[in-house]
Protein backbone atom coordinates (compact mmCIF):
# COMPACT_ATOMS: atom_id res chain seq x y z
CA UNK A 1 0.00 0.00 0.00
CA UNK A 2 1.69 3.85 -0.95
CA UNK A 3 1.73 6.04 1.34
CA UNK A 4 -1.70 8.46 0.72
CA UNK A 5 -0.80 11.59 -0.20
CA UNK A 6 -2.17 15.33 0.17
CA UNK A 7 -1.12 16.45 -3.16
CA UNK A 8 -3.47 17.27 -6.51
CA UNK A 9 -3.66 20.15 -9.19
CA UNK A 10 -6.03 22.83 -9.54
CA UNK A 11 -6.81 21.44 -13.11
CA UNK A 12 -7.09 17.85 -12.05
CA UNK A 13 -9.88 18.98 -9.12
CA UNK A 14 -11.63 21.26 -11.46
CA UNK A 15 -11.04 24.63 -9.18
CA UNK A 16 -10.67 28.08 -10.83
CA UNK A 17 -9.01 31.20 -9.18
CA UNK A 18 -5.60 31.57 -7.30
CA UNK A 19 -4.97 29.22 -4.17
CA UNK A 20 -6.32 30.87 -1.08
CA UNK A 21 -2.90 30.88 0.38
CA UNK A 22 -1.71 32.78 -2.00
CA UNK A 23 -5.03 35.74 -1.00
CA UNK A 24 -3.84 35.25 2.31
CA UNK A 25 -0.02 35.96 1.97
CA UNK A 26 -1.04 39.21 -0.56
CA UNK A 27 -3.36 40.46 2.22
CA UNK A 28 -1.35 39.98 5.25
CA UNK A 29 1.70 41.82 3.43
CA UNK A 30 -0.53 44.85 2.85
CA UNK A 31 -1.57 44.57 6.80
CA UNK A 32 1.70 44.42 7.43
CA UNK A 33 2.28 47.61 5.87
CA UNK A 34 -0.93 49.50 7.40
CA UNK A 35 0.15 48.25 10.26
CA UNK A 36 3.72 49.46 10.35
CA UNK A 37 2.29 53.06 9.55
CA UNK A 38 -0.37 52.82 12.31
CA UNK A 39 2.37 51.27 15.07
CA UNK A 40 4.62 53.41 16.72
CA UNK A 41 6.61 50.48 18.33
CA UNK A 42 10.15 49.86 16.71
CA UNK A 43 10.07 47.19 14.29
CA UNK A 44 11.80 44.63 16.64
CA UNK A 45 10.19 45.85 19.98
CA UNK A 46 10.16 43.74 22.55
CA UNK A 47 6.11 43.21 23.59
CA UNK A 48 5.78 42.47 27.40
CA UNK A 49 2.58 40.82 28.47
CA UNK A 50 0.53 43.86 29.29
CA UNK A 51 1.11 45.63 25.88
CA UNK A 52 0.38 42.21 24.57
CA UNK A 53 -3.02 41.69 26.20
CA UNK A 54 -4.23 45.35 24.95
CA UNK A 55 -2.99 43.88 21.10
CA UNK A 56 -5.54 41.14 22.02
CA UNK A 57 -8.15 43.39 22.71
CA UNK A 58 -7.52 45.63 19.61
CA UNK A 59 -7.80 42.57 17.41
CA UNK A 60 -11.33 41.44 18.96
CA UNK A 61 -12.77 44.32 18.06
CA UNK A 62 -10.80 45.23 15.04
CA UNK A 63 -12.51 46.03 12.00
CA UNK A 64 -9.90 46.19 8.96
CA UNK A 65 -9.39 42.62 7.33
CA UNK A 66 -5.65 42.87 6.11
CA UNK A 67 -4.39 44.46 8.85
CA UNK A 68 -6.60 42.22 11.48
CA UNK A 69 -4.47 39.08 9.74
CA UNK A 70 -0.80 41.22 10.58
CA UNK A 71 -2.20 42.08 13.89
CA UNK A 72 -2.89 38.76 14.70
CA UNK A 73 0.64 37.78 13.22
CA UNK A 74 2.16 40.14 15.27
CA UNK A 75 0.83 39.12 18.57
CA UNK A 76 1.57 35.42 17.66
CA UNK A 77 5.15 36.39 17.06
CA UNK A 78 4.95 38.02 20.51
CA UNK A 79 3.56 35.41 22.13
CA UNK A 80 6.39 32.91 21.00
CA UNK A 81 9.29 34.51 22.52
CA UNK A 82 7.73 35.20 25.46
CA UNK A 83 9.64 33.83 28.53
CA UNK A 84 8.10 31.34 31.20
CA UNK A 85 7.09 34.39 33.55
CA UNK A 86 5.74 36.27 30.70
CA UNK A 87 3.13 33.32 29.77
CA UNK A 88 2.32 32.83 33.29
CA UNK A 89 1.46 36.96 33.28
CA UNK A 90 -0.13 36.53 29.69
CA UNK A 91 -2.59 33.65 30.92
CA UNK A 92 -3.51 35.67 33.59
CA UNK A 93 -4.29 38.44 31.97
CA UNK A 94 -6.50 36.79 29.55
CA UNK A 95 -8.35 35.05 32.56
CA UNK A 96 -9.16 38.30 34.56
CA UNK A 97 -9.77 40.16 30.80
CA UNK A 98 -11.09 37.83 28.17
CA UNK A 99 -13.77 36.46 30.02
CA UNK A 100 -17.47 37.20 29.65
CA UNK A 101 -19.10 40.19 29.74
CA UNK A 102 -21.44 39.99 32.19
CA UNK A 103 -22.86 42.89 32.48
CA UNK A 104 -23.76 42.35 28.56
CA UNK A 105 -25.07 39.08 28.95
CA UNK A 106 -27.29 40.70 31.53
CA UNK A 107 -28.58 43.09 29.60
CA UNK A 108 -29.05 40.62 26.28
CA UNK A 109 -30.94 38.45 28.33
CA UNK A 110 -33.22 40.90 29.83
CA UNK A 111 -33.85 42.27 26.28
CA UNK A 112 -34.41 38.65 25.21
CA UNK A 113 -36.83 38.06 27.84
CA UNK A 114 -38.88 41.26 27.27
CA UNK A 115 -38.51 40.70 23.46
CA UNK A 116 -37.81 37.22 22.25
CA UNK A 117 -36.87 38.21 18.65
CA UNK A 118 -34.78 36.87 16.43
CA UNK A 119 -32.45 39.89 16.56
CA UNK A 120 -32.46 39.81 20.39
CA UNK A 121 -31.51 36.34 20.06
CA UNK A 122 -28.70 36.84 17.96
CA UNK A 123 -27.38 39.44 20.43
CA UNK A 124 -27.61 36.78 23.41
CA UNK A 125 -25.75 34.49 21.52
CA UNK A 126 -22.95 37.08 20.90
CA UNK A 127 -22.80 38.15 24.57
CA UNK A 128 -22.93 34.52 25.89
CA UNK A 129 -19.20 33.82 23.84
CA UNK A 130 -16.27 34.85 25.99
CA UNK A 131 -13.90 37.61 24.63
CA UNK A 132 -11.04 34.76 24.58
CA UNK A 133 -13.34 33.01 22.19
CA UNK A 134 -13.12 35.76 19.51
CA UNK A 135 -9.49 36.06 19.96
CA UNK A 136 -8.72 32.49 19.09
CA UNK A 137 -10.94 32.61 16.44
CA UNK A 138 -9.06 35.43 15.00
CA UNK A 139 -5.56 34.64 15.64
CA UNK A 140 -6.36 31.23 13.80
CA UNK A 141 -6.92 33.13 10.68
CA UNK A 142 -3.24 33.48 9.98
CA UNK A 143 -1.73 30.60 8.30
CA UNK A 144 0.06 28.27 10.44
CA UNK A 145 -2.19 29.61 13.47
CA UNK A 146 -3.47 26.42 14.66
CA UNK A 147 -0.25 24.65 15.59
CA UNK A 148 1.21 27.91 17.41
CA UNK A 149 -2.22 27.98 19.25
CA UNK A 150 -2.23 23.87 19.87
CA UNK A 151 1.28 24.90 21.31
CA UNK A 152 -0.24 27.70 23.51
CA UNK A 153 -2.50 25.27 25.37
CA UNK A 154 0.54 23.05 25.77
CA UNK A 155 1.85 25.82 27.68
CA UNK A 156 -1.25 27.09 29.50
CA UNK A 157 -1.70 23.58 31.08
CA UNK A 158 2.34 23.40 31.90
CA UNK A 159 1.53 26.54 34.26
CA UNK A 160 -1.61 24.59 35.91
CA UNK A 161 -4.61 25.72 35.88
CA UNK A 162 -4.66 26.93 39.54
CA UNK A 163 -8.20 29.25 39.36
CA UNK A 164 -11.29 28.57 37.49
CA UNK A 165 -10.67 31.76 35.25
CA UNK A 166 -7.58 29.53 33.66
CA UNK A 167 -9.58 26.91 33.91
CA UNK A 168 -12.25 28.85 31.70
CA UNK A 169 -9.70 29.34 29.24
CA UNK A 170 -8.86 26.16 28.82
CA UNK A 171 -11.92 25.08 28.21
CA UNK A 172 -12.99 27.38 25.72
CA UNK A 173 -9.48 26.48 23.44
CA UNK A 174 -10.69 22.81 24.29
CA UNK A 175 -14.33 23.27 22.89
CA UNK A 176 -12.49 25.23 19.75
CA UNK A 177 -10.30 22.59 19.33
CA UNK A 178 -13.01 20.18 19.30
CA UNK A 179 -14.42 21.68 16.06
CA UNK A 180 -11.42 22.69 14.48
CA UNK A 181 -10.05 18.75 14.67
CA UNK A 182 -13.09 17.16 13.88
CA UNK A 183 -12.01 13.85 12.48
CA UNK A 184 -13.56 14.78 9.37
CA UNK A 185 -10.45 16.92 8.98
CA UNK A 186 -8.69 14.46 9.61
CA UNK A 187 -6.16 12.55 6.73
CA UNK A 188 -4.62 9.34 7.78
CA UNK A 189 -0.79 8.52 6.19
CA UNK A 190 0.95 5.42 6.49
CA UNK A 191 4.88 6.75 6.99
CA UNK A 192 7.74 4.86 4.86
CA UNK A 193 11.36 5.30 4.89
CA UNK A 194 10.68 7.12 1.88
CA UNK A 195 8.75 9.94 3.26
CA UNK A 196 10.60 13.39 3.92
CA UNK A 197 12.78 13.48 6.48
CA UNK A 198 11.53 16.72 8.68
CA UNK A 199 8.47 14.82 8.94
CA UNK A 200 10.61 11.40 10.00
CA UNK A 201 12.58 13.40 12.91
CA UNK A 202 8.59 14.38 14.51
CA UNK A 203 8.25 10.79 15.17
CA UNK A 204 11.54 10.30 16.70
CA UNK A 205 10.63 13.06 18.87
CA UNK A 206 7.24 12.71 19.55
CA UNK A 207 7.53 8.56 20.47
CA UNK A 208 6.16 8.71 24.03
CA UNK A 209 5.86 4.91 24.92
CA UNK A 210 9.18 3.21 23.40
CA UNK A 211 11.86 5.52 22.41
CA UNK A 212 13.28 6.09 19.64
CA UNK A 213 17.23 5.61 19.47
CA UNK A 214 17.81 7.56 16.04
CA UNK A 215 17.45 6.92 12.70
CA UNK A 216 18.70 3.59 12.56
CA UNK A 217 16.43 2.46 15.41
CA UNK A 218 13.83 4.40 13.09
CA UNK A 219 14.49 2.68 10.02
CA UNK A 220 14.18 -0.65 11.87
CA UNK A 221 10.73 0.20 13.09
CA UNK A 222 9.61 1.05 9.09
CA UNK A 223 10.94 -2.00 7.43
CA UNK A 224 8.27 -4.07 5.19
CA UNK A 225 7.09 -6.21 8.31
CA UNK A 226 6.13 -2.94 10.21
CA UNK A 227 3.93 0.00 9.78
CA UNK A 228 3.25 3.50 11.16
CA UNK A 229 0.52 5.28 10.65
CA UNK A 230 -0.10 9.05 11.30
CA UNK A 231 -3.49 11.71 11.49
CA UNK A 232 -2.15 14.94 10.02
CA UNK A 233 -4.56 18.13 10.08
CA UNK A 234 -4.40 20.42 6.86
CA UNK A 235 -3.75 23.60 8.91
CA UNK A 236 -1.13 21.50 10.38
CA UNK A 237 -0.14 19.40 7.01
CA UNK A 238 3.26 18.43 8.33
CA UNK A 239 3.39 17.61 11.98
CA UNK A 240 1.56 14.27 12.95
CA UNK A 241 -1.50 14.86 15.14
CA UNK A 242 -0.86 10.97 16.53
CA UNK A 243 0.57 8.15 15.28
CA UNK A 244 0.74 4.22 16.22
CA UNK A 245 3.40 1.49 15.05
CA UNK A 246 2.40 -1.98 14.17
CA UNK A 247 4.24 -5.29 13.57
CA UNK A 248 3.36 -8.00 11.31
CA UNK A 249 3.82 -11.34 12.58
CA UNK A 250 2.83 -15.14 12.60
CA UNK A 251 2.51 -14.96 16.30
CA UNK A 252 0.75 -13.18 19.07
CA UNK A 253 3.41 -11.07 20.90
CA UNK A 254 4.50 -10.94 24.60
CA UNK A 255 7.31 -8.62 24.86
CA UNK A 256 8.70 -5.49 23.22
CA UNK A 257 12.13 -6.39 22.31
CA UNK A 258 11.59 -8.53 19.44
CA UNK A 259 9.07 -6.24 17.82
CA UNK A 260 11.44 -2.92 18.27
CA UNK A 261 15.24 -5.14 17.40
CA UNK A 262 16.34 -3.64 14.80
CA UNK A 263 18.40 -6.58 13.81
CA UNK A 264 15.28 -9.32 13.50
CA UNK A 265 14.91 -11.95 11.30
CA UNK A 266 11.85 -10.07 8.85
CA UNK A 267 8.53 -11.36 8.34
CA UNK A 268 6.91 -11.70 5.26
CA UNK A 269 4.38 -9.09 5.61
CA UNK A 270 1.75 -11.08 2.74
CA UNK A 271 2.44 -14.16 5.48
CA UNK A 272 1.48 -12.40 8.67
CA UNK A 273 -1.80 -13.41 10.42
CA UNK A 274 -1.08 -11.26 13.30
CA UNK A 275 -0.98 -7.23 13.62
CA UNK A 276 0.47 -6.17 16.79
CA UNK A 277 -0.59 -2.56 17.55
CA UNK A 278 2.73 -1.97 19.95
CA UNK A 279 2.63 2.00 20.44
CA UNK A 280 0.60 4.70 20.25
CA UNK A 281 1.18 8.23 20.68
CA UNK A 282 -0.08 11.63 20.97
CA UNK A 283 1.86 14.10 19.57
CA UNK A 284 1.34 17.57 21.07
CA UNK A 285 0.55 18.40 24.90
CA UNK A 286 -1.92 21.03 23.75
CA UNK A 287 -4.23 18.45 22.07
CA UNK A 288 -4.83 16.97 25.55
CA UNK A 289 -8.73 15.56 26.45
CA UNK A 290 -9.48 14.95 22.43
CA UNK A 291 -9.98 11.87 21.93
CA UNK A 292 -8.46 10.48 18.22
CA UNK A 293 -6.25 7.35 19.17
CA UNK A 294 -10.14 4.72 19.04
CA UNK A 295 -10.44 6.23 15.32
CA UNK A 296 -7.18 5.68 14.90
CA UNK A 297 -6.85 2.36 15.69
CA UNK A 298 -9.85 1.25 14.27
CA UNK A 299 -9.19 2.87 10.52
CA UNK A 300 -5.37 1.41 10.74
CA UNK A 301 -7.06 -2.51 11.36
CA UNK A 302 -9.86 -1.63 8.60
CA UNK A 303 -6.40 -0.75 5.91
CA UNK A 304 -4.64 -3.69 7.34
CA UNK A 305 -7.71 -5.93 6.90
CA UNK A 306 -7.51 -4.96 3.21
CA UNK A 307 -4.15 -5.26 2.52
CA UNK A 308 -3.71 -8.66 4.20
CA UNK A 309 -6.46 -10.91 4.04
CA UNK A 310 -4.52 -13.82 6.00
CA UNK A 311 -4.40 -11.75 9.13
CA UNK A 312 -6.85 -13.42 11.80
CA UNK A 313 -5.88 -11.46 15.14
CA UNK A 314 -5.66 -7.60 15.79
CA UNK A 315 -3.70 -7.33 19.15
CA UNK A 316 -2.03 -4.75 20.88
CA UNK A 317 0.80 -4.92 23.31
CA UNK A 318 0.20 -2.61 26.17
CA UNK A 319 2.10 -1.15 29.10
CA UNK A 320 0.37 -1.07 31.99
CA UNK A 321 1.23 2.36 33.58
CA UNK A 322 -1.22 2.27 36.74
CA UNK A 323 0.02 -1.01 38.02
CA UNK A 324 3.04 -0.37 40.16
CA UNK A 325 1.65 2.91 41.70
CA UNK A 326 -1.63 1.52 43.03
CA UNK A 327 0.29 -1.70 44.18
CA UNK A 328 2.72 0.55 46.10
CA UNK A 329 -0.17 2.76 47.39
CA UNK A 330 -2.34 0.12 48.57
CA UNK A 331 0.29 -1.26 50.90
CA UNK A 332 0.93 1.82 52.15
CA UNK A 333 -2.94 2.47 52.64
CA UNK A 334 -4.13 1.26 56.06
CA UNK A 335 -6.37 -1.53 55.19
CA UNK A 336 -9.50 -1.22 57.44
CA UNK A 337 -10.02 -5.67 57.60
CA UNK A 338 -8.15 -8.19 56.39
CA UNK A 339 -9.58 -9.28 53.28
CA UNK A 340 -8.00 -11.69 50.46
CA UNK A 341 -7.10 -8.56 48.57
CA UNK A 342 -4.80 -7.50 51.31
CA UNK A 343 -3.03 -10.91 51.82
CA UNK A 344 -2.18 -10.95 48.75
CA UNK A 345 -0.42 -7.55 48.95
CA UNK A 346 0.80 -8.03 52.42
CA UNK A 347 2.75 -11.02 50.50
CA UNK A 348 4.19 -9.34 47.77
CA UNK A 349 4.91 -6.85 50.58
CA UNK A 350 7.83 -9.10 52.25
CA UNK A 351 9.78 -8.22 49.15
CA UNK A 352 9.47 -5.11 48.46
CA UNK A 353 12.82 -3.95 50.21
CA UNK A 354 14.44 -5.87 47.24
CA UNK A 355 11.61 -6.36 44.66
CA UNK A 356 13.78 -6.05 41.57
CA UNK A 357 15.72 -8.91 42.52
CA UNK A 358 13.34 -11.36 44.04
CA UNK A 359 10.93 -11.02 41.05
CA UNK A 360 14.01 -12.24 38.88
CA UNK A 361 14.09 -14.97 40.56
CA UNK A 362 11.61 -16.07 42.91
CA UNK A 363 8.60 -17.73 40.28
CA UNK A 364 5.74 -17.77 42.96
CA UNK A 365 6.50 -13.98 43.38
CA UNK A 366 5.80 -13.36 39.83
CA UNK A 367 2.74 -14.94 39.27
CA UNK A 368 1.41 -13.36 42.22
CA UNK A 369 2.21 -10.04 41.10
CA UNK A 370 0.61 -11.06 37.66
CA UNK A 371 -2.89 -12.40 39.16
CA UNK A 372 -2.43 -9.18 41.21
CA UNK A 373 -2.18 -7.20 38.06
CA UNK A 374 -5.41 -8.78 36.62
CA UNK A 375 -7.31 -8.07 39.75
CA UNK A 376 -6.14 -4.52 39.23
CA UNK A 377 -6.98 -4.31 35.45
CA UNK A 378 -11.07 -6.28 36.26
CA UNK A 379 -11.65 -4.93 39.11
CA UNK A 380 -9.75 -1.64 40.87
CA UNK A 381 -12.23 1.39 39.24
CA UNK A 382 -12.94 4.90 40.12
CA UNK A 383 -16.68 4.72 39.79
CA UNK A 384 -17.63 2.36 37.32
CA UNK A 385 -14.17 2.83 35.17
CA UNK A 386 -10.99 1.29 35.60
CA UNK A 387 -8.15 2.67 37.27
CA UNK A 388 -5.46 2.20 34.41
CA UNK A 389 -5.40 4.97 32.10
CA UNK A 390 -4.52 2.35 29.01
CA UNK A 391 -7.10 0.00 30.20
CA UNK A 392 -10.07 2.66 29.88
CA UNK A 393 -9.02 3.78 26.38
CA UNK A 394 -9.00 -0.22 24.92
CA UNK A 395 -11.83 -1.38 26.66
CA UNK A 396 -13.94 1.86 25.51
CA UNK A 397 -13.10 1.11 22.08
CA UNK A 398 -14.41 -2.30 22.46
CA UNK A 399 -11.23 -3.99 22.91
CA UNK A 400 -10.96 -7.57 25.17
CA UNK A 401 -8.06 -7.48 27.88
CA UNK A 402 -6.75 -11.76 26.61
CA UNK A 403 -3.67 -12.11 28.13
CA UNK A 404 -0.70 -10.71 30.82
CA UNK A 405 2.88 -11.30 30.06
CA UNK A 406 5.46 -11.15 33.03
CA UNK A 407 8.86 -9.37 31.51
CA UNK A 408 7.05 -7.97 28.57
CA UNK A 409 9.20 -5.11 29.39
CA UNK A 410 12.64 -5.34 30.41
CA UNK A 411 13.02 -1.62 30.21
CA UNK A 412 13.69 0.68 33.20
CA UNK A 413 10.84 2.16 32.33
CA UNK A 414 8.55 -1.06 32.14
CA UNK A 415 9.90 -2.02 35.68
CA UNK A 416 8.89 1.37 37.27
CA UNK A 417 5.18 1.45 35.44
CA UNK A 418 4.85 -2.22 36.45
CA UNK A 419 7.49 -4.38 37.09
CA UNK A 420 7.96 -5.08 33.24
CA UNK A 421 4.17 -6.13 32.85
CA UNK A 422 2.72 -5.82 29.98
CA UNK A 423 -0.48 -7.47 28.07
CA UNK A 424 -2.54 -7.99 24.88
CA UNK A 425 -6.03 -6.03 24.13
CA UNK A 426 -7.57 -7.68 20.96
CA UNK A 427 -9.91 -6.41 18.90
CA UNK A 428 -12.00 -8.51 17.16
CA UNK A 429 -14.31 -7.05 14.55
CA UNK A 430 -17.15 -9.38 15.09
CA UNK A 431 -17.21 -8.23 18.74
CA UNK A 432 -15.99 -3.93 18.87
CA UNK A 433 -19.05 -2.59 19.26
CA UNK A 434 -20.96 -5.29 21.38
CA UNK A 435 -17.96 -4.75 23.94
CA UNK A 436 -18.36 -1.23 23.53
CA UNK A 437 -21.40 -0.77 24.23
CA UNK A 438 -21.56 -3.48 27.54
CA UNK A 439 -18.60 -1.24 29.11
CA UNK A 440 -19.98 2.13 28.43
CA UNK A 441 -23.47 1.00 29.49
CA UNK A 442 -23.02 -1.33 32.25
CA UNK A 443 -19.15 -0.91 32.84
CA UNK A 444 -18.46 -4.70 31.89
CA UNK A 445 -14.78 -5.62 31.34
CA UNK A 446 -14.11 -8.00 28.70
CA UNK A 447 -11.73 -10.57 29.41
CA UNK A 448 -10.61 -13.98 28.40
CA UNK A 449 -11.22 -16.61 30.67
CA UNK A 450 -7.83 -17.07 31.97
CA UNK A 451 -7.34 -13.22 33.03
CA UNK A 452 -10.79 -13.90 34.51
CA UNK A 453 -9.68 -16.96 36.59
CA UNK A 454 -6.57 -14.74 37.50
CA UNK A 455 -8.19 -11.78 39.07
CA UNK A 456 -10.45 -14.13 41.08
CA UNK A 457 -7.63 -15.80 42.41
CA UNK A 458 -7.10 -12.75 44.21
CA UNK A 459 -10.44 -11.55 44.84
CA UNK A 460 -11.46 -15.11 46.47
CA UNK A 461 -8.05 -15.46 48.60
Amino acid sequence: MEPQTEQSSSAASGDVGSPISRIFASALAAGRVILRQKSSLPANAHIDPKLLLILCGDLVDHRGEASGLALAEQILNAYSVLSSEEQTAFFQGLARDFTLDDQRLRAAMERYTNNAAPEELGELRRAIEPRCNRLFRRLNMVPNATGQLVRMRGDLLRHGLETPELQAINDDLKRLFLMWFNLGFLRLRRISWDSPASILEKFIEYEAVHEIQGWSDLRGRLKEDRRLFAYFHPAMPDDPIIFVQVALTSDSSSAIGPLVETERELQIPSSATTATFYSISNCHAGLQGISFGNFLIKQVASELRAEFPRLKRLETLSPVPGFRPWLEGAMDADSPEESPVSSALARVNQHMDEIEEASETNASLQERLVHLCAHYLVAEKRGTLPLDPVARFHLSNGAMLDRIHWNGDQSEAGKRRSFGIMVNYVYDPEEIENRHEAYVSEGQVATSAKVKEWAQKISRG
